[in-house]
């Protein structure tokens, strides 16, 4: 009888059984080999709310934590959440790993050109799209950041404390 897969569909690698996971989307129970498994690794913290978070912080050099996250998915969940793709009998066969993602960031990215002095909406204004331009932002007012530049003040004078080192009597 013909084989759809060289491995079967598994990672047994000439053990009998493997133990279950159960799959983090739908909650089926899947062999661990079975599972397609992915790490993400994510900020905690979402894109749009780092830039005010660093700006804020009292802590100049503070690196924000990271999320590690280990995915296991049931075949099915995996194929319809796009992780993984059907692919023909032939293309099958290819064992390589697909190339690394290019990351957005490191993409160009396309500029339209600006004309100076035209007015919001009009073409060739900075906004795109049909997007309207946003409201300006209330100013902070200087009152409310008095007492916190109060706080960051002795912050920023304290020395660092000497290691205690205990005196023979």
């Amino acid at each position: 009888m013909t084989k759809k897969r060289r491995n079967n569909g598994r990672s047994l690698m000439n053990r009998g059984h493997q133990n279950i996971c159960r799959c983090s989307n739908c909650g089926r129970c899947v062999g661990r080999d079975k599972a397609i498994k992915r790490f993400i690794v994510r900020n905690i913290v979402e894109t749009a709310a780092i830039k005010d978070i660093v700006d804020s912080s009292a802590l100049t050099e503070y690196v924000l934590p990271k999320m590690y996250i280990k995915m296991q998915y049931c075949v099915s969940c995996a194929i319809h959440s796009h992780i993984v793709r059907v692919r023909s009998s032939s293309a099958r066969r290819n064992r390589t790993p697909p190339k690394p993602k290019v990351r957005k960031e490191s993409r160009p990215r396309p500029t339209k050109p600006r004309v100076p002095g035209a007015a919001p909406g009009a073409p060739g204004a900075a906004n795109f799209g049909n997007k309207q331009p946003a409201a300006p932002m209330m100013p902070l007012l200087p009152g409310l950041m008095q007492p916190m530049q109060s706080i960051m003040t002795p912050l920023q004078t304290m020395q660092p404390m000497q290691p205690f080192v205990a005196q023979k009597s």
